[in-house]
């Protein structure tokens, strides 16, 4: 991964933890890391969800959308991640949803577009 790509990831967390503060989110965790990979935000909602959070950013569309991204592979990816997270922390019994938060940024780093995606899959 570049430098500006990972740069560009980072960005879009802090964009999107901002966000799901405002919305009335407690951010549980972000970069939940173990052997199987990374979690970007683990969050609780108002409803008392435990919501598993990918963030997906973009500098353009030439590639596609940007949760286009999120395939069939890394959603089982992420599912076992949030499985081992549930286990570790003793919360396998709570309600617990996986949301995709895309950002689409322009050439000054400036949020283009902002998409929350509650339950994607």
């Amino acid at each position: 991964m570049t430098m500006q790509r990972k740069m560009l990831g980072q960005l879009g967390e802090a964009v999107a933890t901002k966000y799901l503060e405002k919305d009335g989110y407690q951010i549980i965790e972000r970069n939940y890391r173990c052997r199987l990979g990374e979690i970007d935000i683990i969050a609780q909602d108002r409803d008392d969800f435990l919501v598993f959070v990918e963030v997906k950013s973009r500098s353009g569309d030439k590639y596609g959308l940007a949760q286009e991204s999120v395939n069939g592979q890394k959603q089982f990816k992420l599912r076992q991640l949030a499985w081992n997270y549930l286990k570790k922390s003793g919360k396998t019994g709570c309600k617990c949803r996986f949301d995709v938060i895309a950002i689409l940024f322009d050439s000054n780093n400036t949020v283009k577009r902002l998409e929350h995606i509650e339950n994607a899959f």
